[in-house]
């Protein structure tokens, strides 16, 4: 089976006159350039451990192939704002599996992109936990019944945000929770 036993989360910014090398760009900056990179879905693996970026980036290997949940955004408009977040909400139970969530958006700050983001992978987490909340909530209530809950024990988000370049080159946004087997 192929279940990631460790995660970390990463992001970084490029710009370049070429979207591809903006694109190559950000993910030097998130130390995940020399890897073959493979979307995965949303489920953050029972029994998972978070390592800092540091840690995991000194476990990847040159052409190694490895899943993330990647979230990116990419314009040439100067001055425009561009965000992209990955967040994340992980249960009581370390045997149950939570969940993770990518947001992308134009002209949201990196703290309401984050927030957003978070806010999606705790609200998947908790309908499937059964917590009962009021979607007509802000997240800050709806957070505070999922902690109240004892269900969810951590939520967090990687955001990175950028405005344009002005000169127009593109600029682009990756943020990801990279897995290791």
């Amino acid at each position: 089976m192929m279940i990631p036993r460790l995660v970390f989360f990463t992001k970084g910014v490029g710009k370049h006159k070429d979207k591809l090398q903006s694109f190559e760009l950000a993910l030097r900056k998130a130390g995940i350039e020399k890897c073959n990179l493979v979307r995965v879905s949303s489920i953050f693996p029972p029994n998972c451990k978070i390592v800092t970026k540091e840690q995991g980036v000194t476990m990847l290997k040159a052409g190694q192939v490895i899943f993330c949940v990647m979230s990116e955004n990419s314009t040439n408009e100067p001055n425009r704002m561009i965000s992209a977040s990955v967040g994340m909400a992980v249960p009581a139970e370390h045997e149950h599996y939570g969940y993770l969530s990518e947001h992308h958006a134009f002209g949201e700050t990196e703290e309401k992109s984050g927030d957003y983001a978070e806010d999606l992978a705790a609200t998947m987490l908790a309908s499937t936990l059964g917590i009962e909340f009021d979607p007509a909530k802000n997240y800050d209530e709806r957070k505070e019944t999922y902690r109240m809950s004892g269900k969810i024990v951590k939520t967090r988000n990687i955001t990175q945000a950028a405005r344009g370049d002005k000169n127009g080159l593109w600029t682009t946004v990756v943020t990801a929770a990279v897995f290791i087997l």
